[in-house]
């Protein structure tokens, strides 16, 4: 996942996986609700995590290859 945002539902999923999904339909994905609105917000506090994990992933790989 590189841009996370968050729907109506309140679950959050990769921009454009959820555009995609939103061009045809106005429900959830993981609910199958409808959705009251189809604004998407973007998760920053998921990014970072996203981002925070995917460089500790790289310090370890670096540190195995060298061990």
């Amino acid at each position: 996942m590189s841009d996370p945002v968050m729907a109506a539902d309140g679950h959050a999923y990769e921009r454009t996986a959820i555009e995609r999904w939103l061009a045809t339909k106005s429900t959830s994905p993981m609910t199958g609700a409808e959705l009251e609105n189809t604004s998407l917000f973007p998760h920053h506090m998921l990014r970072r995590q996203i981002r925070e994990w995917r460089e500790d992933g790289s310090r370890l790989a670096g540190r195995t290859r060298l061990a």
